[in-house]
């Protein structure tokens, strides 16, 4: 129930809090000055103010919640509702004296205390909550409403998916990381990995590309239209068409005496240290090292080997299905790692980023253009050295041939006094 009475010539608003709000509101009844003493023109003030007063309660009420961006968010639209804009600390502090003055004296209680959930809101005291890279994508589809008016169901699913995918593909590689918290190096590991994917499954660069200009428009966009204020590193990470070519492989010298070198890969955790022993001498593409199980790693036979197969998961082409005899430090590796790679087994993306990114840290990469990829290309180019037919090569890298393809092939034993004369 609610009724304007007259007080000291100035009209007021009286009237009973409601149940819901009085979690939020001390007094059971408010008395609000109309500043006028003309009834008119008081009946017509008193619903504006008591909408209000129920928009001030509704924005303190969801700063009680738990969720850290509901909190935000009603911090924001308290100090809307108060007739502020909401600001951080430090930016408040620098207002002008007066404007300052007047937040101060609005986060003051009844009771001469201030009132933590209108400091919050006037005083810039709330926390923001970090925004990760999925949930910015979250929030990209209502801040980039504008994009898809117009759009059919099927023109916007074809708008949607490749900003799903480039943040899928993201995350894959350098994690679900605080927009904050993105590095110059997390975009180099990214862009690396796109890198191997164009050279390992004869990509264009275009396709690099679109996923480097699909994910700076959604974080661009959530950084502007948040108002983050943000330097994100996204700048000169585009592939050119001359980017489209193979890395440098790593010579047989920095092989011996830097990557297993006593010690060197120690920083690695064990099935990213074994995955890269085991690339030494058998030249796998990472993901089909991530991919092995106890099932394909094979130790026990005449000849230990390891077998590429379609194992729950999709083979790059019909010939990459393979075995490889294993020698060397690839084969002590896969001593160590009987069981294969569950942790890169679904997520042989973030393997390649991991590794790449303990080579460069620890001085471990002969050129900033060599990888881990780059194992691969030695891998051939030692068997170049050594005479082994193309065939064979061939065989062992899972390619095609270039004529028809006559017989079995080498046998496995064959293969495996190939290997041995070279592994390191």
């Amino acid at each position: 129930m609610s009724y304007i009475h007259r007080r000291n010539n100035t009209l007021h608003l009286r009237r009973r809090v409601p149940k819901r709000y009085q979690s939020v509101e001390s007094r059971k009844v408010v008395e609000v000055s109309l500043h006028t003493d003309s009834e008119s023109v008081a009946a017509h003030k008193a619903q504006a103010t008591w909408a209000q007063l129920v928009e001030g309660w509704e924005a303190r009420l969801a700063g009680d919640s738990e969720d850290a961006e509901r909190r935000f968010a009603a911090a924001q639209e308290l100090a809307a509702v108060r007739g502020h804009r909401y600001m951080s600390a430090p930016k408040v502090a620098q207002l002008p004296v007066e404007e300052l003055l007047a937040r101060v004296e609005a986060v003051i209680g009844r009771d001469g205390k201030p009132d933590k959930t209108e400091a919050a809101a006037l005083l810039g005291t709330a926390k923001e909550p970090p925004i990760t890279v999925t949930r910015a994508l979250d929030l990209y589809w209502s801040l980039a409403a504008d994009k898809t008016r117009g759009k059919s169901e099927d023109q916007l699913r074809r708008w949607q998916n490749p900003r799903k995918k480039a943040v899928k593909n993201f995350v894959a590689v350098v994690g679900d990381k605080a927009l904050h918290e993105i590095s110059g190096d997390d975009m180099l590991d990214f862009r690396g990995w796109w890198m191997e994917r164009i050279e390992e499954q004869g990509l264009t660069p275009n396709s690099g590309n679109k996923d480097l200009i699909h994910l700076g428009d959604v974080l661009k966009t959530v950084n502007k239209m948040k108002r983050l204020g943000l330097v994100l590193p996204l700048s000169d990470l585009s592939f050119k068409e001359g980017d489209k070519k193979q890395r440098p492989p790593f010579s047989e010298r920095w092989i011996r005496e830097r990557l297993v070198a006593p010690g060197a890969l120690d920083g690695l955790n064990p099935e990213a240290r074994c995955i890269v022993l085991g690339m030494v001498n058998t030249g796998y593409r990472p993901s089909e090292g991530a991919a092995l199980t106890r099932e394909t790693i094979r130790l026990d036979g005449k000849v230990p080997h390891i077998s590429i197969e379609p194992d729950g998961r999709q083979l790059k082409s019909q010939y990459a299905k393979r075995v490889i005899p294993l020698a060397g430090v690839s084969l002590e590796a896969f001593k160590e790692c009987r069981d294969g790679f569950p942790r890169y087994r679904e997520t042989s993306a973030s393997l390649s980023a991991t590794v790449n990114k303990f080579l460069r840290g620890n001085g471990l990469l002969e050129t900033p253009e060599h990888s881990l990829y780059s194992l691969r290309h030695a891998f051939e180019d030692r068997m170049l050295a050594a005479g082994i037919d193309d065939r064979i090569r061939r065989d062992l890298f899972g390619h095609r041939l270039t004529r028809e393809r006559y017989g079995k092939g080498a046998s496995l034993e064959h293969l495996h006094s190939l290997i041995q004369a070279l592994a390191i």
